[in-house]
C-alpha cells in the first residue's frame, strides 16, 4: 500500500509538470507570441481526453487480470514518454514539428495516467481497514499533491537558478529528466506488490467478471453518474484552483513567472497538510457531509480569491492561491473513497474509469485552457473562480441525494 501510494507523486509529477511549466514549454516549442500559452494549454486539453481512453483500456487489464499487473504497465510507458519529452527539438530547432511531437507525447502521457489514479484508489481501498478507508484513500490524494507539489518546486528552482537564454536552451529539460529517474525507480518498486486482497477474492470467488466493461454499465450506470459528479467537482476546483494559478498569475501580470511558481509551491505544501484530516473527518461524520460541505464552498469562495489574487499584493495572493488548493485538496481527499465506494470490487476500476476519470478528462484537462480563454476575452480576473462555481452548484443535487457510503455511517 505504501509502494502504491508513493507511486502515485510520481504519476502527478510528471503529469502536472506540463501545467506548471506552461508559460517556459509555450515558449520552447511554439515560439514568441501571446497565443503560444493558450496553444499549449490547448494541448494539455486534447491530451487529457486520452485519459478515459487509457483508463477503460487499464481498466479492463485491471478488473480482468488483477490490479498489480495494471499498475506495472502503466508506469512502464510513463516512464517512455516523459523520457522521450525531455529530449525532443524546440521550435528553435524543428519549427512547428517540435510542437506537434510534444503533443503526440503528452497524448500517450494522458493514456498512461489513465490507468494510473484509478489503479491505485482502488488497491488502497481494497487493501484498507473498513473503518479507515477515508483515510488511507485520501493517500493518494494527499501523494498527488507531493508529486504537484515536487512538480512545481523543481519548476521553481529551475526557473530561479537559470538564466531565461538558459532554461529556454536545455534548462527545462531538467524536471522532465528528474521525472523519468522518479518513474523508473516506481516501475521496480511496484514489482514487488502483492496482489490487491479483493481481487484475490475475486480469484477464489470465481466471480471475476469476464467483461468488465459491459459489466460496469450493465449494472453500475448509478454509480457511474454520481463518480462523474463527484470527480467533476475535484477535476475543476484541483485544475483550475491550483495548477493553472501560476499561469494565471503571469498572464494577468499580478506576479513574475519566478514569483507565481514559488507561492504555487506553497499553497500545495498546505494541501498535503489538509488532505489527510479530510480523511478522517470522512471516516467519522461521513462521504455526504463533507462532500456537501466543500461543494457549498466551492460555490462560494473561489470567484473572490480569483479577484483577489490578480490585485497584485503577494500576501493577497497568497491567501487566496491557499484557500483555493486547500477547499481543491480536501474535494480530492473525500472524493477519493466515495467514488470508489459507488462500484463492488467486481468492475471497480472500469467503474473508475468510467465515471471519475471521463469527468477528469472534460473538467481537468480543459477547463484550465477555457479559463485562459475566458480570461482572455473578458478581462475579468474572477473568470476562473466563476467555471467553478458554476460546476459546484450543478454537481450539489447529486451529493444531496446521494447514499451515504462510508462503512458504519
Amino acid at each position: 500500500m505504501v509502494i502504491a501510494a508513493f507511486s502515485t507523486i510520481v504519476e502527478w509529477y510528471d503529469f502536472t509538470l506540463y501545467l506548471y511549466f506552461a508559460t517556459v514549454l509555450a515558449r520552447v516549442f511554439f515560439g514568441p507570441g501571446a497565443e503560444s500559452l493558450a496553444i499549449t494549454l490547448a494541448g494539455f486539453a486534447v491530451a487529457y481526453l486520452m485519459r478515459p481512453i487509457g483508463a477503460v483500456v487499464f481498466g479492463h487489464i485491471g478488473d480482468r487480470h488483477g490490479r498489480r499487473h495494471m499498475l506495472l504497465l502503466s508506469v512502464a510507458l510513463m516512464t517512455v514518454a516523459t523520457l522521450l519529452t525531455a529530449v525532443l527539438p524546440t521550435h528553435a530547432q524543428a519549427g512547428p514539428v517540435a510542437g506537434w511531437l510534444l503533443l503526440a507525447l503528452r497524448c500517450i502521457m494522458g493514456f498512461s495516467v489513465g490507468g494510473e489514479y484509478s489503479g491505485v484508489v482502488a488497491y488502497l481501498l481494497e487493501g484498507a481497514p473498513p473503518g479507515r478507508r477515508g483515510l488511507v484513500t485520501s493517500l493518494a490524494a494527499a501523494a498527488s499533491e507531493i508529486g504537484a507539489l515536487l512538480a512545481v518546486g523543481v519548476c521553481a528552482l529551475v526557473v530561479s537558478l537559470l538564466d531565461p537564454a538558459d532554461l529556454d536552451g536545455w534548462g527545462w529539460r531538467i524536471p522532465f529528466l528528474v521525472g523519468t529517474l522518479l518513474a523508473g525507480s516506481v516501475w521496480i518498486a511496484r514489482s514487488l506488490m502483492q496482489e490487491s486482497p479483493d481481487f484475490e477474492r475475486q480469484r477464489e470467488a470465481g466471480t471475476v467478471p469476464p467483461k468488465p466493461l459491459r459489466h460496469t454499465l450493465t449494472h453500475r450506470r448509478a454509480g457511474i453518474a454520481r463518480a462523474f459528479a463527484i470527480s467533476a467537482l475535484g477535476s475543476i476546483t484541483y485544475y483550475v484552483g491550483i495548477t493553472y494559478v501560476p499561469a494565471f498569475l503571469s498572464s494577468t501580470g499580478a506576479m513574475t513567472e519566478r514569483v507565481s511558481l514559488w507561492l504555487a509551491t506553497v499553497a500545495a505544501a498546505a494541501v498535503i497538510i489538509v488532505t489527510p484530516f479530510v480523511g478522517i473527518l470522512s471516516d467519522r461524520l461521513g462521504r455526504k457531509p463533507i462532500l456537501v460541505a466543500l461543494c457549498l464552498l466551492s460555490a462560494i469562495l473561489p470567484a473572490a480569491m480569483f479577484a483577489l489574487m490578480a490585485g497584485g499584493s503577494p500576501v493577497l495572493a497568497l491567501l487566496g492561491a491557499v484557500v483555493l488548493a486547500c477547499t481543491a485538496g480536501g474535494v480530492s481527499a473525500v472524493g477519493a473513497a466515495a467514488t470508489a465506494e459507488q462500484f463492488p470490487g467486481e468492475g471497480r476500476v472500469s467503474g473508475l474509469a468510467l465515471g471519475a476519470t471521463g469527468a477528469t478528462a472534460i473538467f481537468g484537462g480543459l477547463t484550465p485552457y477555457v479559463a485562459q480563454l475566458l480570461l482572455d476575452r473578458t478581462g475579468a480576473p474572477m473568470a476562473p473562480g466563476i467555471m467553478i462555481a458554476v460546476v459546484a452548484l450543478c454537481v450539489l443535487p447529486v451529493l444531496l441525494t446521494m447514499r451515504e457510503t462510508a462503512p458504519g455511517r
